[in-house]
């Protein structure tokens, strides 16, 4: 093994994101600390802020590979070539899947807080937008009469809606529904792009 001087500034930012996953798949969020952190790869926690600036700093970097890698997970099945409503289906459910595959990285995105004396950094903005831009996109296609504040604001309403499912699901809160959590997502993304084409209809 390398010893501690062999490590530059980007293999030790390496090294602790990726011990700090670790921790986090096998504890939670709860368990995470920058010792923890620093005790699995060999170093002092000291150490850890020579490429974190704090706390929070470790954090929005793991948030930014945990959405790096939902991103990915969402463009896997080329759901661009599907039509717009059935792309939406396929994100709704991959998004749920995506939730129980990983699921204290998919908690941790909303259990960290920034502090409100903090700015969010603007790659993890961007990260963000991007994700909704997913959703937009299909949901522009099939509505062309809608504004742009319009689609916005429905993309994260069926976010909001399908995260929610997610959240239940997670807590063993869905009360045996039949069908699941996957059929929960199915009608809601189903019944509300019906609702907004008889709104047009009308």
């Amino acid at each position: 093994m390398a010893r501690r001087n062999e490590h530059s500034r980007d293999e030790l930012r390496e090294m602790a994101l990726a011990a700090a996953e670790t921790l986090l798949d096998q504890q939670g969020s709860e368990a995470l600390s920058t010792r923890k952190i620093a005790t699995a790869i060999g170093y002092s926690a000291g150490s850890l802020y020579q490429v974190f600036k704090n706390y929070d700093d470790l954090c929005w970097q793991l948030n930014q590979r945990t959405l790096a890698m939902l991103l990915a997970a969402l463009d896997t099945d080329a759901a661009q070539t599907l039509n717009p409503g059935a792309a939406l289906q396929r994100y709704g459910q991959q998004y749920l899947a995506f939730a129980t595959q990983w699921p204290q990285r998919w908690s941790l995105l909303f259990e960290h807080s920034t502090p409100l004396d903090l700015d969010t950094p603007d790659e993890l903005e961007q990260a963000i937008t991007q994700l909704f831009g997913k959703i937009e996109q299909p949901l522009s296609q099939l509505f062309t009469d809608r504004s742009a504040e319009q689609i916005s604001e429905a993309a994260r309403t069926l976010w909001a809606g399908v995260h929610g499912i997610a959240v239940l699901r997670a807590h063993n809160k869905l009360f045996q529904v039949q069908g699941g959590a996957d059929a929960m997502a199915s009608t809601l993304l189903e019944r509300y792009i019906l609702g907004w084409q008889q709104e047009i209809s009308a």
